[in-house]
């Protein structure tokens, strides 16, 4: 059995790449693949070990059943099957079966399904809630029944369809935890049961970037590539991607490739001090935000040094001619001034990338959330592209910008369902005869609200009800707790936990969580897998699609016939509709079904007439950049302005890929006379996740914040390792313990790795907030500050002024928190919920 402790990622398993053969076979498509010996078709050879993690005092054999899962620590989407005795979940086990783990468990699993306290149990409403010219009385949050917690809802959301335009005043936010059966319920009432425009979640914080690149540049969204491409590939480029960090099994079959024969060489870029950064052969510590600025330098190099697929790039890309016009004004030495690496570095990676024979690219968050983001990650695009390295065993290529592929591909974002185009007629009118509603119906005069604009909307008073559902942005974004207090904003939030959005709501709807309903989850490389329930939800809690099924029935949403525009009735069924909504688009789901997961995970797109699913996208070099097959139409990677229908017609693409090429922009926040330096942040592996399991723990008590600063930077300021020194720029204050490490000359380095939410939420505060002007995330672009030296350590409790500080600015306009209490007449002692 694992011992977590002691070795928290298991034991090491190297192995070597697949033989020229097997290499091969794994190009085939999958029907002739069957045809193979068992020897030289059966998957992977990542060797298999199995990973247990169970309750302390849990043996295997106690264990009365194990029920199928998915991961719910990490964004892989994994499965694993849950160990269940006494009507509660006690363990997990890693799945040996599983293609993309192979039985291993992220070693985050094991705090993700541990038991603890303080579920919602019953629907909570606000006290004394009915309303007077649209304004909130005071009043606490009191149980009640889900007929009168429902009733509220519905009858708030009639009452504002009933306005001229009402279906521009419902909102909704929603997070990634939701199945994609859930996603797609909510993205039908949405878009043809209210018609709102108003529809998006945490992907726009996360995934969005990732999203708008593969779509900008293949037609669509989906990831190029398989999890199996790292088994046979020569070279692997991590950017911005802390692997171990975010994805620790994807991690783990790196190293295990990296300790057999014929190891991959690996690239990593971004920040001294993480795993990739130690393990990586050639390591590119950019100055932040210039990303764009390194890519340009290596395409550069690819083309100038003749490392390009000439033949491929005619054959199966747009663009060549300006992205070269573009690139050639970044040779090498330029590149590394303007991100303050040796130009040696820069030379010796664009060999690696221009040398392999399979190149296996992973995009993450440190690039995707960074200054412009979109246009970043179309250039690593734009590498795999120049070099043909899509679509074949090897050639893989991953933009990982956080879970909520399911959000994304139903529709409970902004996007449409299916990968649709919102400007494209035709795919409008597809969804409105699928779901026999009047086209007008569906929002598609513009783009869709994205999250933040909606946060405006509501902030401005032009919204009257906001859903949020399996998200808490309040506890993240400092000054929302302000917005969601608005009298004239009808708040409802629908999760497992009483978070610190839900004591703002004026109705609270207790949610099942994973492993208390059943549903399908799609992982980073399109593998749906199937999670089956396990155990009962507490109390009146239910599952997801249980509520938004309920709304759809009191609010009589039917289609232009006069049906319930609703016709299904659980999660297999509500498979089965999303089935038939992603027929013929690039994410079709035609030929998956729960018995077929029941045998294990498939990619998508899968037809009916293939047994495995499609492994790889784009080879041959075909790509769904079509008029009729693209998700959208192109916008400027500098502006983000829609080029609109007849640009995209004039470019022609014809099923070849786009080669966008971006000048270099200087991040918005730089160093000066008066702040010098600049602060970016490290993230750390999520202790626990978002999308929680059943009976997740709380996180421990964080550990003290320390700012990692360069030897010389520190010697100028007279600071010591070991010093108290505060963080100032324009916006906020910070304190932290000094610690003298190798980071950049100019660049101090706070680690987030378990630290709660006073100190994210703190180092928000310090930082401007720009905006990826194609994908609209939000970015948290580095800060310009000073370091100031505050004393000894030992001589203030560390943290004090941080969270002083914190707490001072974030109470500013903040209604006191409502207690919970029994519903009036209920009889019962009222129970108090913990903070979460």
């Amino acid at each position: 059995m694992l011992d977590r402790i002691a070795d928290p990622r298991g034991r090491r398993t190297p192995y070597g790449p697949p033989d020229a053969v097997e290499r091969l076979a794994a190009a085939l498509p999958s029907h002739m693949r069957d045809a193979l010996p068992p020897v030289i078709r059966l998957g992977s050879p990542w060797p298999v070990r199995v990973d247990v993690f169970p309750e302390d005092g849990v043996a295997e054999p106690d264990v009365e059943r194990w029920v199928p899962a998915v991961s719910a620590a990490g964004a892989n989407d994994d499965a694993l099957d849950l160990a269940v005795r006494g009507g509660r979940v006690v363990g997990v086990r890693g799945r040996a079966g599983d293609r993309v783990n192979h039985g291993r468990l992220d070693p985050r699993e094991w705090h993700a399904w541990q038991p603890r306290g303080a579920r919602l149990t019953r629907p909570l409403v606000r006290e004394d809630g009915a309303r007077e010219g649209g304004a909130r009385k005071d009043g606490r949050l009191v149980e009640a029944t889900w007929d009168v917690a429902m009733d509220r809802v519905a009858a708030r959301s009639r009452e504002l369809l009933a306005r001229p335009g009402g279906w521009g005043r419902l909102a909704f936010h929603t997070g990634t935890r939701l199945f994609l059966e859930e996603h797609y319920t909510l993205a039908v009432i949405g878009k043809a049961g209210i018609g709102t425009p108003h529809m998006d979640g945490d992907t726009r914080w996360g995934a969005a970037a990732a999203a708008a690149a593969l779509a900008a540049s293949f037609g669509t969204d989906g990831q190029p590539g398989s999890y199996t491409d790292v088994d046979h590939c020569d070279a692997l480029a991590l950017w911005g991607h802390d692997c171990a960090a975010t994805h620790p099994v994807l991690w783990e079959r790196m190293l295990d490739r990296r300790l057999g024969s014929r190891p991959p060489a690996m690239i990593a870029v971004g920040p001294e001090g993480t795993a990739a950064a130690g393990e990586a052969d050639v390591h590119l510590a950019v100055r932040p935000g210039t990303n764009v600025a390194l890519l340009n330098g290596l395409l550069h190099e690819l083309i100038a040094g003749g490392w390009h697929d000439a033949a491929y790039v005619a054959a199966h890309t747009v663009g060549f001619e300006r992205l070269w016009r573009i690139v050639e004004a970044y040779p090498a030495k330029r590149a590394a001034e303007i991100c303050a690496v040796p130009v040696g570095q820069i030379e010796q990676a664009a060999e690696i990338l221009g040398a392999a024979e399979r190149l296996v690219s992973t995009v993450g968050p440190a690039l995707l959330g960074s200054n412009q983001a979109t246009a970043a990650a179309c250039q690593v695009n734009n590498i795999h592209l120049l070099r043909g390295m899509l679509g074949r065993p090897g050639a893989g290529l991953f933009q990982l910008g956080g879970p909520g592929c399911d959000a994304l591909e139903a529709g409970s974002a902004a996007d449409l369902p299916g990968l649709r185009n919102w400007a494209d007629a035709g795919h409008v009118r597809e969804l409105a005869d699928l779901w026999n509603v009047d086209p007008a119906v569906i929002p598609h005069w513009g783009p869709a609200t994205h999250a933040t604009q909606i946060l405006r909307y509501a902030e401005e008073g032009s919204l009257g009800l906001l859903w949020i559902t399996a998200s808490d942005p309040a506890a993240t974004m400092p000054g929302l707790d302000r917005i969601l207090a608005r009298e004239d904003l009808f708040v409802v939030v629908q999760d497992p936990y009483l978070t610190e959005t839900a004591r703002l709501a004026d109705v609270v709807l207790p949610a099942a969580v994973w492993g208390e309903k059943t549903g399908t989850v799609t992982g980073a490389d399109r593998t749906v897998h199937l999670c089956e329930k396990a155990v009962e939800p507490p109390g009146e809690a239910r599952a997801d699609l249980d509520i938004l099924l309920d709304y759809a029935r009191r609010m009589d949403l039917r289609d232009r016939n006069g049906r319930p525009l609703l016709r299904w009735t659980d999660a297999e069924s509500a498979f089965e509709a999303w089935k038939a909504c992603s027929r013929g688009r690039p994410c079709d789901h035609t030929g998956i079904t729960y018995d077929r997961l029941r045998t294990g995970g498939v990619q998508w797109p899968c037809m009916p007439s293939s047994s495995h699913g499609v492994e790889r996208l784009y080879a041959g070099g075909r790509f769904a950049t079509g008029p009729k097959d693209c998700q959208t139409f192109g916008a400027d990677l500098a502006t983000g302005a829609e080029y609109g229908e007849e640009r995209y017609r004039a470019e022609n693409p014809g099923g070849r890929a786009f080669l966008h090429a971006a000048d270099f922009e200087p991040s918005p926040e730089v160093a000066d006379d008066e702040h010098p330096l600049v602060l970016v942040t490290r993230p750390g592996p999520h202790r626990f996740p978002a999308r929680q399991a059943a009976d997740a723990v709380p996180e421990p008590f964080p550990a003290e914040p320390c700012l990692e600063v360069h030897p010389g930077d520190a010697a100028a300021l007279g600071v010591e390792d070991g010093d108290l020194v505060r963080v100032e720029s324009p916006l906020g204050v910070l304190e932290a313990v000094a610690r003298l490490s190798g980071v950049l000359p100019g660049a101090v380095v706070l680690p987030l790795d378990g630290q709660g939410e006073a100190v994210t939420r703190a180092v928000a505060e310090l930082t401007l907030t720009a905006w990826d002007p194609v994908s609209r995330r939000p970015l948290r672009t580095p800060a310009a500050v000073r370091l100031v030296k505050a004393g000894r350590r030992g001589e203030a409790p560390v943290g004090e002024g941080l969270y002083s500080a914190a707490a001072t600015r974030l109470g500013r306009g903040v209604t006191a928190r409502p207690e919970v209490t029994a519903a009036a007449g209920g009889g019962e002692a009222p129970e108090r919920y913990e903070e979460v």
